[in-house]
């Protein structure tokens, strides 16, 4: 593994993937942990090289729907496991992340989010830049691997503890458009800078547009655990496409959603408003078997994660191979593919100040790709915390 940069030195690559554009081959400058400038010239010291020619350069990726990795879930509330799910996140391109929770009885959320808003600085690898609350505020027809024992209408007194609880950190939560209450819940919590994404739902498209004029702006893992788009009833997925200024999450594994779905979506709502997600769960990275989701019981087999039932339970996909999924369909090119999983997630969680692109004066946080986009190289503030 390389050591760590010198104070100042020059990433040198055939290609660079920018905020605003893509560089042919050059060097992008690395000042105490920060990106600087990106130059076409080497510099005058070449001790300062970190050569990755042949290499693509790009930022870390950010995965704001995880709940878990390496055995490990956020609903497990113990920041041990949350530490090794941040580290394992770098062999998957991922620099920062949203640990998500699972409906559950309140007293459990409440926990969770104390300890992560307690601790959550402490972790080594992938940085976290908050919490997202997935439920318990849903409907039981498209419930998913969500508990409906615990699912209620939302109530913004219990949203303040927890938020209070977490030390403000909860950045985005979930909830259905059909509860009772969610219009002025949506308005006070997206006053106070929360996200509001729509989800495990059977609203009808007019019952989804109420909740977006009100403030709602993502669709949680479209296609996934929502109504459908009807000839006469657009539904959730309509409502996903079509209303202005949201995002729509998306799982690209190619269980969750045909390849030509994920093209449509991306199509129709625009690759600038896709962000894609892995909705992981603890068995990712780990060997096919028997684990839980929350309280269920999930069977792992060729690629996918299910419930007993055969329902979906999460998945088991790396954000990395998701990036590559969708260039080898054909349906995003690979700028497209990183900007899905870096920067048009972080803006659709209002984190893109701290992650998501590679702009001068941001934390060096970047991943070393090779031209089949597999990864080669994780970098966390101008350290190399992974290497294949």
């Amino acid at each position: 593994m390389k050591e760590g940069l010198k104070m100042k030195s020059y990433i040198h690559a055939d290609q660079f993937f920018l905020k605003d554009s893509v560089e042919g081959e050059g060097y992008l400058e690395i000042i105490d942990g920060r990106f600087g400038s990106y130059q076409k010239t080497p510099p005058n010291d070449p001790s300062q090289i970190i050569d990755y020619k042949g290499k693509w350069i790009a930022p870390g990726l950010v995965d704001t729907h995880i709940h878990g990795l390496l055995n490990h879930d956020v609903m497990d509330n113990d920041f041990a496991g949350i530490k090794a799910i941040s580290e394992g996140l770098l062999a998957c391109g991922v620099t920062s992340f949203l640990p998500t929770t699972l409906t559950a009885p309140i007293e459990l959320i409440n926990q969770v989010v104390e300890t992560i808003g307690k601790h959550y600085q402490k972790v080594t690898g992938a940085k976290i830049q908050g919490i997202y609350l997935e439920g318990p505020f849903f409907t039981e027809e498209h419930k998913g691997a969500q508990n409906p024992n615990y699912f209620s209408d939302p109530d913004i007194e219990v949203f303040g503890k927890w938020q209070e609880l977490s030390g403000g950190l909860i950045k985005k939560i979930a909830l259905a458009p059909e509860r009772e209450g969610v219009a002025e819940f949506v308005k006070k919590v997206t006053e106070q800078g929360v996200v509001v994404a729509l989800g495990h739902s059977s609203a009808t498209y007019e019952q989804a547009k109420e909740i977006v004029e009100n403030g709602a702006s993502v669709f949680v893992h479209t296609y996934n655990g929502m109504s459908p788009l009807k000839s006469r009833e657009l539904g959730m997925v309509g409502a996903a496409m079509t209303l202005e200024k949201v995002f729509a999450e998306l799982i690209c594994d190619g269980h969750h959603v045909h390849p030509l779905a994920a093209k449509i979506l991306m199509d129709v709502r625009g690759r600038d408003r896709v962000a894609m997600i892995t909705d992981c769960m603890r068995a990712g990275a780990m060997p096919d078997g028997n684990y839980t989701l929350g309280e269920f019981p999930v069977i792992v087999k060729n690629g996918t994660a299910t419930l007993e039932s055969g329902s979906l339970a999460g998945s088991i996909l790396k954000l990395n191979e998701a990036i590559r999924n969708v260039v080898e369909w054909g349906i995003a090119t690979p700028e497209e593919a990183i900007k899905m999983a870096s920067l048009v997630p972080a803006v659709s969680c209002h984190i893109d100040d701290q992650c998501g692109s590679i702009l001068p004066g941001r934390e060096a946080d970047f991943i070393v790709l090779n031209k089949n986009m597999e990864l080669e190289a994780t970098y966390i503030n101008g350290v190399c915390k992974y290497q294949i």
